[in-house]
């Protein structure tokens, strides 16, 4: 699985256009005001206890309860659906894109994700490592925990409810982690990258080569 020339194809796709395009949805159904113009450059919370708030997007007015919705992405909006402004919208309605710079470790994770295979969320739920899976990552480290088809990895918490999870996928090292314990997870997002023993070199070469690539140029 040495497929250097899509690693390359990879690359130049990061080069030519290093950005994630996040779209923004309507939260819920409403009357929407824009808070925000196209090319306006937008921060989220910031300060230590996060006490200086993120731009304002947009406001939702749903009978008369005012809600403001704020950036949970640093960038520029890129795109915004203007003829929404001061309409009535159904949720999860696209309102806007913010095209957000990508970091170098975001690259990295990013080109990962195409190549680790992936172990989504079954549910919309709060997710944690299964205690036997937990106890190995706190002695050795997450990349040190190996998995098998079947394991009992994760524990899913959902309504008061805890269901055990078990892997279906190929053999392999927790290689990368993308959710925080006891925090929300939508149905479909990845919650952990595993990469089979064979590829750790390739995944090291991966990252050795865009931190090298990326440093020459930033």
């Amino acid at each position: 699985m040495s497929n250097e020339i899509d690693f390359d194809e990879l690359l130049s796709k990061y080069k030519s256009d290093p950005f994630d395009y996040v779209d923004v949805f309507a939260i819920h159904t409403g009357r929407v005001l824009f808070k925000v113009v196209e090319g306006q450059e937008v921060t989220v919370a910031a300060g230590e206890w996060l006490q200086i708030p993120g731009t304002t997007l947009y406001e939702i007015d749903r009978e008369r309860n005012m809600k403001t919705i704020t950036a949970q992405t640093n960038g520029i909006v890129a795109q915004i659906n203007t003829a929404l402004d001061g309409q009535f919208v159904e949720a999860g309605e696209k309102l806007m894109t913010i095209k957000h710079p990508l970091k170098k470790k975001e690259i990295i994770e990013n080109i990962l994700k195409e190549v680790l295979s992936l172990f989504h969320a079954p549910e919309s739920a709060k997710y944690f490592f299964a205690m036997d899976v937990q106890s190995r990552i706190d002695k050795k480290g997450a990349k040190a925990v190996t998995i098998d088809p079947g394991d009992e990895i994760l524990t899913m918490s959902l309504m008061k409810r805890d269901t055990p999870i078990y892997y279906k996928g190929e053999r392999g090292v927790i290689h990368s982690v993308y959710f925080k314990p006891g925090v929300s997870v939508e149905q479909g997002a990845p919650l952990i990258g595993v990469c089979a023993p064979e590829k750790l070199p390739l995944i090291q070469k991966i990252i050795t080569r865009v931190k090298a690539d990326w440093d020459s140029e930033h």
